[in-house]
């Protein structure tokens, strides 16, 4: 029998059934997209920007990143806000939200100054939203006075976060850039300026690849191209160290905040809900699979609650944190020396090579049995582990202490999936 735990949570007071939503992007651009979404069982949408600018869009406007035959692991878009007049999407948000009450109604806005974007809040509160979200992350506008420029400028950010505040009664999230080397300086300044949460991360500039034919990067518009925002399974990483830097950061501690970038399972969701995330967006795995990946996440979230114990989302929020601490602070007394399991080995020898070439040249080869065999020079870097084709092959071993250190219990990872 499926389980099906309790997913609600709430997040800036408001309750919702999951704490999955659309992000904003071309996955909620109207009323048709954002409906199938909530009846798939998406908790809530963050609809696409809004702003007084209407988008002019190029075409082709996508790309992705590859390796060895996997598409996908990356993702990049051209594409801005809106291109749909300001009225038509008011309309369809306030449909939106009288259809689905129960539902979370999201309004990301961008204004180009005070003016634009004190009517933005304005309007969007009236359309019936429940919060509103500040794009100052969208890196690919065509105007300088929006997007990721203003999100480069803290000060920028305070101000358009005060007067927004100040336009309406909902709660205000401001969406961070991550092109910035300190995402909580702009935080903070959004904080400061009167915003509830902060969302993070938008996409990363990029190049995805060059065309040798062209000579330009990709996609190719009429022979030209440009730097634009990259998204997908290759910047979670990034997500998850923005994440935790803000939410370890004194000042952003208590600060809730809405996580994205690179958010495909279950799995993904939970890393983020444990750095400290109590609402979760997605976008580029529904370009991918459809709105329908909801149902896998509910799935594996649910299973997971079961078999850790945990009764609600809350129990999960934050709870990596205390053990994401500095370089300085890490456990060096110790070496952990693999173990490899002969019976699972296939004699590829990839262990072998990458140890010879890229690490310390402490696996030696037994040429008859077509075996790797670890020797002396082996530091406990575990790269053998990590490039093993073979499952459960090659796993942590033996705890050796380095010279001179006290021995003492090493908590480590056992089982590698």
């Amino acid at each position: 029998m499926a389980i099906k735990k309790d997913l609600s949570i709430e997040y800036l007071g408001v309750k919702f059934e999951n704490p999955f939503c659309l992000s904003s992007s071309p996955v909620g651009s109207n009323y048709e997209m954002c409906s199938k979404a909530l009846e798939a069982g998406w908790g809530g949408v963050v609809y696409k920007t809004v702003g007084i600018f209407i988008a002019d869009e190029c075409s082709p406007r996508f790309d992705n990143g590859n390796k060895e035959g996997t598409p996908w692991i990356g993702f990049k878009n051209m594409e801005q806000i809106s291109d749909k007049p300001l009225e038509k999407n008011l309309e369809m948000m306030s449909k939106l939200k009288k259809d689905y009450p129960n539902k979370v109604l999201i309004a990301s806005i961008m204004g180009s100054n005070e003016e634009e974007w004190a009517k933005l809040a304005k309007l969007v509160t009236e359309a019936g939203a429940d919060m509103i979200e500040c794009n100052f992350s969208c890196p690919q506008m065509t105007s300088h006075a929006m997007g990721s420029d203003v999100g480069q400028n803290p000060e920028l950010v305070k101000k358009y976060s005060k007067i927004v505040s100040e336009a309406t009664h909902i709660p205000v999230i401001a969406k961070m850039t991550p092109n910035i080397g300190n995402m909580e300086i702009p935080a903070i300044a959004a904080i400061e300026g009167g915003a509830h949460s902060i969302s993070a991360i938008n996409t990363i500039k990029s190049i995805t690849n060059l065309d040798l034919d062209h000579l330009t990067a990709m996609p190719v518009v009429n022979g030209k191209s440009s730097i634009s925002g990259y998204s997908g399974a290759a910047c979670k990483p990034i997500a998850l160290r923005f994440i935790a830097q803000m939410k370890q950061h004194p000042k952003l501690k208590d600060v809730e905040i809405s996580g994205m970038g690179g958010i495909e399972t279950w799995r993904d969701a939970a890393e983020f809900i444990m750095l400290g995330c109590r609402n979760l967006q997605v976008t580029t795995a529904i370009m991918q699979y459809g709105y329908r990946i909801v149902e896998d996440m509910i799935s594996g979230l649910s299973y997971f609650m079961e078999e850790k114990g945990f009764n609600s989302l809350d129990e999960m929020v934050g709870i990596a944190l205390p053990n994401i601490i500095p370089a300085e602070e890490l456990d060096r007394d110790f070496k952990i020396i693999p173990k490899i399991d002969d019976e699972k080995c296939v004699g590829c020898g990839r262990c072998y090579i990458s140890c010879f070439d890229g690490a310390h040249q402490a696996i030696d080869w037994d040429e008859e049995k077509r075996r790797p065999v670890i020797n002396d020079n082996c530091v406990g870097c575990h790269l053998c582990l990590n490039i093993c084709p073979v499952q459960g092959c090659i796993t942590p071993g033996e705890v050796k202490f380095k010279e001179g250190r006290e021995p003492h219990d090493v908590i480590f990872k056992t089982k590698y999936e």
